[in-house]
């Protein structure tokens, strides 16, 4: 087994990336906030945390499937990028 291989059955990921998949895409980079604007846990936030090297991420946006990429990292802890305008929501955290 090589060192780092994803240590079970490859998965596939559903991405909704509406309003920053171009900064996300063009950056080879996923990023969500931890939480809900509330302070609540989120289920497709959480699944961050499970994706793992090796993983299918299918990106969708403007209806449809538009990219298919494959996971190179696990998900580590990160500020939120600079998505310019699509980033100016103010009910995401600034940590993701």
């Amino acid at each position: 087994m090589k060192e780092n291989s994803h240590s079970g059955p490859r998965r596939s990921w559903w991405v909704n990336q509406n309003q920053t998949h171009h900064e996300e895409i063009t950056g080879g980079f996923m990023w969500s906030p931890k939480r809900n604007a509330n302070g609540t846990q989120n289920h497709f936030y959480d699944n961050m945390r499970v994706v793992e090297r090796g993983d299918t991420a299918f990106s969708f946006f403007d209806t449809r499937i538009q990219f298919v990429g494959v996971v190179t990292a696990r998900a580590e802890t990160a500020p939120k990028p600079d998505f310019g305008p699509a980033g100016q929501d103010n009910n995401w955290s600034q940590e993701g």
